[in-house]
């Protein structure tokens, strides 16, 4: 049981990565972006292209894949997000859907339809309470644990951060102050695509990487930031760890259910605490 604990505790961690940017973006930008699933999915790929260059460093490899994310993602907020403000969430859907298309034929193209196994970076593992469990997988728990404490200590202690959050409370009380907004959003999303892409770069080693990998990621994302709070430091933290435990459990129990029960819970927690959009 410990062990479906870890796992579900990985999969949290992950999620909390990839939740965090969607949650911000369309807490601040009320737009719903589909193309985060995308960058999610980049992300996996371009550590596989890498890895082979830097002689087999994950470390190295993912850094780079993060840092080479952001012409992308400022692409995709300058050509197409941007567009998006203040329009109907229906278009917003069509648009970065559309997005998603593209660039999934391109992933196709560059790098083919068949999944891509990655072996585990580290292949060590570590013994808790008489529980064998591997390196790799409570590094990635500790990870998202940090980028938790870093993101709380940006926001509220940097002027872009206390920006950010002024603009999630009362957007146009903060343009009111001659402040451009945008300008603030565009890092907010960008910040939000790196963190996708590191998701996608610590998922790809304990699942195939695939062209579509991103869509039902993005689906269970979607479901921690609306049980989490749009725009909720804390509520996606911890809605995040536990939607990942409910799919550990469930799975270990009847693997085909896992990701419903995830839709489940937050339908049922959505019935007692409606969303504000």
């Amino acid at each position: 049981m410990l062990n479906t604990i870890a796992y579900g505790l990985t999969i949290g961690g992950i999620l909390y990565i990839i939740s965090i940017g969607l949650s911000l973006t369309f807490g601040t930008m009320r737009i719903v972006n589909f193309a985060h699933g995308l960058i999610y999915t980049i992300g996996a790929y371009l550590l596989i292209t890498t890895l082979p260059i830097f002689r087999e460093n994950f470390i190295i490899g993912a850094l780079f894949t993060v840092l080479a994310v952001i012409p992308i993602s400022y692409v995709i907020e300058r050509f197409v997000i941007r567009k998006l403000y203040g329009v109907s969430i229906d278009y917003a859907i069509i648009a970065t859907y559309a997005v998603v298309l593209i660039g999934v034929d391109l992933i196709k193209w560059i790098w083919g339809a068949s999944p891509i196994p990655l072996s585990d970076p580290i292949g060590i593992d570590v013994t808790i309470f008489s529980v064998t469990l591997p390196m790799y997988r409570l590094i990635i728990i500790m990870l998202s644990i940090a980028i938790f404490i870093a993101l709380t200590i940006f926001f509220k202690k940097t002027m872009v951060g206390k920006i950010v959050v002024a603009a999630l409370e009362d957007k146009d009380a903060v343009k009111g102050l001659g402040i451009n907004v945008d300008k603030y959003f565009a890092y907010v999303f960008i910040i939000g695509s790196c963190l996708a892409a590191l998701g996608g770069v610590l998922y790809a080693p304990i699942t195939s990487v695939h062209p579509y990998m991103g869509m039902m990621v993005l689906l269970i994302s979607f479901a921690v930031v609306l049980v989490g709070g749009l725009g909720n430091l804390k509520g996606t933290f911890v809605s995040a760890f536990v939607l990942g435990l409910v799919m550990a459990i469930t799975g270990r129990f009847w693997g085909p259910a896992a990701e419903t029960m995830v839709f489940i819970v937050m339908g049922i927690i959505l019935i007692f605490k409606p969303i504000e959009v």
